[in-house]
C-alpha cells in the first residue's frame, strides 16, 4: 500500500527492517511512554527491559560501527529506520542507536586510550554519555562566549571549572563531553576545546533538572576544579568547533528524521480522528475546515521530507551540507509543531489531555524550534552562505 505521506523509496531489505523497527516502537515502546517520561527507577528498569528485547530481536545498535558490536548500517539506509524509531522520543534509547554521535566522535577524534576505554561500552549500553555546550549566562548561539575554563594541571591533566545547562540526560550519564576555553578569553574565536569528563569525578555536580513545558530530561550541571586526564582532550587543543560542527551537522539531521517520525505519528492520529469521530451530521472528516487541516499537514510532511533526505545524501557522500542541514532543521521543527498543533485542534479537548501522545508531540515540536539552534540561527546562516559564498 502506498504511503500517503510520501516517504521515499528504500531497498526491500531496508524497508523490511524499517517496518520491524516501526512495529517495535509502536507495540513495545509507545505503551510504556508514561513510565519512561516519568523517570526514576521504574523508567530505568522499563528501558532495560526494552533494550533486552531489542537485542533479542536483532534490532540493537543498527547504525553503530560493527567493529564495536553495532550493525554498521550506513547513514543513507539508516535514515529510513531513524524516522521509524523516532516516532517515540524513547525509540533511539530503547534500540541502542542513541549513542551514535558520541561513539563516532570518540572514534574520529579521541586518543587511542580513551577510545578503547569507552567506545565499545557506549555501544553495548554499559556506559552512557551526554554533551554539554550551552551555558546559563551566554547565548547558546554564540559559543565564543563560553566561560567554562580548563587549565593545565599536574602531570598533564586539565582542571575544568564552569557551568552548563540544558544538558540532555546528564543525571544518568557516566561521561559528559564539555566545551571549555583552554586559551584566550570569552569572545575570542580561538581557544575552545572539548574534554571528556567522567561524571563520577570529584567536583562534578548535577545542579537541577530543567523541565521543558513540564517534561524532564534536561539538566544543569556544575564543574568545580574537576581533574581530567590529558588524554581526555577530544580533538586538537583549541579546535573544538571543528569537531562540534561535524557532530552537530549529523546530530541535527538525525533529529530531523526523528521529528519527521513524530510528525507522521501526529498526522496518523489526526487522520484517524477525522474518519472515526462522528457528530450529529456525520464524521469530522466531512467538514471542509478539517479537510484543510489534513491537507496542510500532508503538505508540510511532503515538502519537508525531501529537504531532510537531501541533507542525509550529502552527509553520506562526505559533502558540505551546511545549507541542506539548515533548511532541513527549520522545516522539520516547523512541520512537527504545525502537524501536532493541527491534530490537537481536530481532537478538541481530548487532544489536550493524557489519553493521546499529542501534548508530548506538540511540546517536542515547539522545543525543536529552539534546541539544536533556534530557527533564527539557521535562517541567517543559510542566507549568508547563499548571499556571500559561491
Amino acid at each position: 500500500m502506498e504511503d500517503i505521506t510520501g516517504a521515499p523509496q528504500c531497498p526491500a531489505d531496508t524497508a523490511e527492517l524499517r517496518d520491524r523497527v516501526a512495529a517495535f516502537v509502536r507495540d513495545r515502546v509507545m505503551p510504556h511512554e508514561p513510565a519512561l517520561d516519568a523517570g526514576g527507577p521504574e523508567a530505568a528498569a522499563t528501558l532495560r527491559g526494552l533494550q533486552a528485547q531489542a537485542r533479542t530481536e536483532g534490532l540493537w545498535a543498527l547504525p553503530l560501527p560493527s567493529e564495536l558490536g553495532g550493525q554498521g548500517m550506513p547513514l543513507r539506509a539508516y535514515a529510513h529506520v531513524a524516522e521509524a524509531e523516532g516516532a517515540s522520543d524513547h525509540g533511539p534509547a530503547a534500540l541502542g542507536s542513541a549513542p551514535l554521535l558520541d561513539v563516532l566522535m570518540l572514534l574520529r577524534h579521541a586518543s587511542p586510550g580513551v577510545r578503547d576505554r569507552y567506545a565499545e561500552r557506549l555501544v553495548t549500553g554499559e556506559t552512557r554519555a551526554c554533551y554539554a555546550m550551552t551555558e546559563p549566562q551566554a547565548p547558546g548561539t554564540d559559543p565564543f562566549l563560553t566561560a567554562t575554563r580548563a587549565v593545565p594541571g599536574e602531570h598533564g591533566t586539565w582542571r575544568v571549572s564552569g557551568g552548563k545547562w540544558f544538558t540532555s540526560g546528564a543525571a544518568d550519564a557516566d561521561l559528559v563531553t564539555v566545551l571549555a576555553r583552554t586559551d584566550g578569553e570569552p569572545a575570542d574565536r580561538e581557544g575552545l576545546s572539548l574534554l571528556l569528563v567522567p561524571t563520577d569525578s570529584p567536583g562534578f555536580r548535577v545542579v537541577r533538572e530543567l523541565p521543558v513545558f513540564g517534561a524532564g530530561g534536561q539538566w544543569e550541571i556544575a564543574l568545580e576544579e574537576v581533574v581530567v586526564g590529558g588524554d581526555h582532550l577530544i580533538g586538537a587543543r583549541g579546535k573544538a568547533l571543528a569537531v562540534a560542527g561535524e557532530r552537530l551537522q549529523l546530530g541535527r539531521t538525525l533529529r530531523c528524521l526523528r521529528w519527521l517520525g513524530q510528525a507522521r505519528r501526529a498526522f496518523d492520529l489526526m487522520r484517524e480522528r477525522a474518519m472515526t469521530r462522528t457528530r450529529s451530521r456525520g464524521p469530522l472528516g466531512d467538514l471542509q475546515l478539517v479537510q484543510r487541516h489534513v491537507f496542510e499537514s500532508l503538505l508540510a510532511l511532503r515538502t519537508t521530507r525531501p529537504l531532510v533526505f537531501e541533507a542525509v545524501a550529502r552527509l553520506d557522500a562526505g559533502l558540505d551540507a551546511h545549507v541542506e542541514v539548515g533548511l532541513a532543521k527549520v522545516a522539520a521543527a516547523r512541520a512537527l509543531q504545525q502537524v501536532a498543533d493541527t491534530a490537537i485542534q481536530v481532537y478538541g479537548a481530548a487532544g489536550l489531555g493524557p489519553d493521546t501522545a499529542l501534548p508530548a508531540l506538540f511540546r517536542t515540536g515547539r522545543a525543536a524550534r529552539i534546541l539544536d539552534g533556534p530557527d533564527e540561527l539557521h535562517i541567517t546562516a543559510v542566507a549568508r552562505r547563499v548571499l556571500y559564498t559561491t
